[in-house]
C-alpha cells in the first residue's frame, strides 16, 4: 500500500494525500484539535487513516466522515463493509464482555467532539 504523504497548508493546518486523493485535512492546527473533548482521538485516527491503518481511531474517523467532512474535514470514503462493523468486531476480539459499552463510549468521544469543533468554529 502507499504511504500518504501530510502538508503543511494555510492557517497552520495540515493535508493529508495518498496519491493524488486527500484523506484528510483540518483548518485548525493539532494543539487546537487536541484540546477538545476526543479531539486527540480523532487527530490519532486522522493520522492512521493518512497512514493507511486500520485502527480503532482510524474506524471511528470513518464512522464520523459524513458529520465531519460537513464540519470542514475531507475524510476519503471506503468501499469495505461498515466502518461500524468492523469497529465492534474489533472491540469483541480483544474483550467480548466489554464490547458493547467500549463502542458506546467511543460514539460518545466523537459526538462530543464534533460538538465542540462545531462550537470552536
Amino acid at each position: 500500500m502507499a504511504r500518504a504523504s501530510c502538508n503543511h497548508i494555510d492557517a497552520g493546518g495540515v493535508s493529508c494525500k495518498l496519491g493524488t486523493r486527500v484523506l484528510a485535512r483540518l483548518s485548525m492546527d493539532s494543539i487546537l484539535l487536541q484540546s477538545l473533548p476526543g479531539g486527540d482521538l480523532v487527530q490519532r485516527g486522522l493520522d492512521d487513516l493518512s497512514k493507511g491503518v486500520e485502527s480503532e481511531a482510524a474506524l471511528l474517523v470513518q464512522i464520523g466522515a459524513p458529520r465531519l467532512r460537513r464540519l470542514g474535514f475531507v475524510i476519503a470514503d471506503t468501499d469495505s463493509e461498515p466502518a461500524e462493523h468492523r469497529l465492534y468486531a474489533r472491540l469483541a476480539v480483544s474483550e467480548p464482555d466489554s464490547a458493547h459499552s467500549r463502542y458506546n463510549a467511543l460514539i460518545r468521544r466523537l459526538v462530543s467532539f464534533e460538538r465542540a469543533f462545531e462550537c470552536a468554529q
